[in-house]
């Protein structure tokens, strides 16, 4: 088996390493890395798992170090306004189905079979993968069935290997995935390794830290990208002339959404979570001021309190007993400014928008619509810069495909990828700009401006279908005939001709 390894990422090692030893180094140096564990707390800050769960309560001990304290509440309130700025993201652009257009039509037609709603349903996820790492990939190849499609990897599972600086050309890849197997009947966790370059995937086993190859069934480590079984029922194997992974990044510094935000987030969980704390802090869990104590240690007095609600001190003559309560009031009211403060700080840091702004009371205008939607719309600038160099690459392995499978070559074709924006819009305010542009625009560009129309060709074929319908019956309700005449009226005669019925 033969590695490929760029030039540039042996600088320094003298050519003394192997290869193999190499991708192991790289591997270890990537695997713990901090760029990695955010990409990973990215997926678990969207999934609810946030650093909150694993707080603890603590008090000043007697050498006055920070002690952990387990009698106390200890509520762990999670408000997950990262995943909903996540979401946000993600269905502003990449919600609604996205338009191809071109000058071929044939080449459209089966750009629109391939670009299914399967396909936007991956997109839409490699976009949310992409939001929480940083970037995410999508993979080419042929399922079970033949047919050409598409999966997504994310983030943290690939090391990219680029040939530039700029991370546009992609030298080869290490994918670092883990699966369930077994060792007699105990369940363990298996690192899988899959190295992808010109020459096809190779599989290890990361054992260790040392790569093992993968060898299933007797069959090889390494296998070519496609496999094909021919008509003579031998399996060919063929090779992409590009490495099969396609980078979808949200944006050129390749920077997670949760690192812009992280912070802003964990403040709301704690908030919350001190506020309900602090509310659960009554008389019996709280801090207490005992006077002449009948009973024997603090222990019992804690029981006491708890199991009967009620505590016995000794009162008689000069001795006089007590128990008193050294309150701290909860001002409900500070931590709703906090939290609120820190709801629209996210909102800002993370270019999103804010639902129930102020600015959509009311019958809100179309221009207060768009400041709403600015740090969002130039957010998505950004993301949809690299989605179209990404449309690049996907499109370069569709044509592969499509000339592969006999279906023609459409290398060099002109395609238009349109990005539909899930913008909240004034309908009224939309439709009534459309009608006062008619005679001005052509009916195609003001269709395609209409709110309620997704399809602005179809809506044509629509109507151009709806006026003739509409024509079809007027001439049938006037009773109309080729020769204009009211019905029951014979067409008018030639000169010379005589009536039917006329003798000669």
């Amino acid at each position: 088996m033969a590695l490929r390894v760029s030039n540039w990422a042996l600088q320094g090692v003298h050519g003394r390493m192997h290869d193999k030893e190499f991708l192991e180094k790289e591997i270890a140096r990537w695997k713990n890395s901090p760029q990695r564990i955010m990409q990973i707390k990215g997926h678990l800050y969207y999934d609810n798992e946030h650093d909150i769960i694993t707080r603890k309560r603590t008090m000043i001990g007697e050498d006055g170090k920070l002690e952990e304290v387990d009698n106390l509440p200890n509520n762990r309130v999670i408000d997950n306004q990262y995943a909903k700025l996540v979401n946000q993201k993600a269905n502003y652009l990449l919600g609604q189905p996205f338009a191809v257009e071109g000058e071929n039509k044939q080449y459209i037609e089966l750009l629109k079979h391939i670009f299914n709603k399967r396909f936007m349903k991956t997109l839409k996820n490699t976009g949310k993968a992409a939001l929480n790492s940083g970037i995410a990939w999508l993979y080419p190849y042929y399922n079970e069935s033949g047919e050409f499609s598409f999966r997504m990897f994310p983030g943290y599972e690939v090391l990219p290997f680029w040939q530039d600086n700029e991370h546009t050309i992609l030298d080869f890849a290490v994918r670092l995935y883990l699966v369930i197997g077994y060792e007699g009947t105990n369940p363990v966790v298996i690192e899988k390794v899959e190295v992808y370059d010109l020459d096809g995937v190779h599989n290890f086993i990361l054992d260790g830290g040392s790569l093992v190859p993968d060898v299933v069934n007797q069959e090889a480590a390494d296998s070519p990208h496609v496999t094909i079984i021919g008509e003579d029922g031998k399996v060919q194997g063929f090779n992409w002339a590009k490495v099969p992974l396609i980078p979808i990044k949200y944006n050129e510094q390749e920077t997670p959404l949760l690192k812009k935000v992280k912070s802003l987030q964990d403040g709301i969980n704690v908030m919350l979570s001190d506020f309900e704390n602090n509310m659960q802090e009554d008389a019996r869990n709280t801090i207490l001021v005992l006077k002449n104590y009948d009973g024997q240690n603090l222990g019992e007095f804690r029981r006491n309190l708890a199991t009967f609600g009620a505590v016995k001190v000794r009162y008689d003559g000069e001795t006089k007993g007590g128990v008193e309560t050294l309150e701290i009031h909860v001002n409900a009211e500070n931590y709703k400014a906090i939290v609120e403060i820190f709801k629209k700080a996210i909102i800002e840091n993370g270019m999103g928008y804010d639902a129930k702004d102020d600015r959509l009371s009311g019958n809100p205008n179309q221009m207060n619509i768009q400041s709403m939607y600015s740090d969002i719309d130039l957010d998505a600038n950004d993301m949809e810069t690299e989605l179209q160099a990404a449309f690049e690459e996907i499109l370069w392995f569709v044509n592969a495909y499509l000339a592969n499978s006999g279906q023609s070559d459409f290398e060099g074709e002109e395609v238009t990828v349109i990005f539909n924006r899930d913008i909240l819009i004034n309908e009224s305010e939309a439709i009534a700009n459309c009608s006062a542009s008619v005679g001005i625009l052509s009916d195609e560009t003001i269709i395609g401006m209409h709110p309620w129309v997704d399809d602005p060709q179809q809506e044509l074929e629509r109507l151009k279908k709806q006026k003739e319908e509409e024509q079809a019956e007027f001439e049938r309700q006037q009773g109309y005939n080729p020769f204009g005449q009211q019905p029951g009226n014979q067409p008018p005669q030639k000169e010379g001709e005589k009536d039917e019925g006329e003798k000669d």
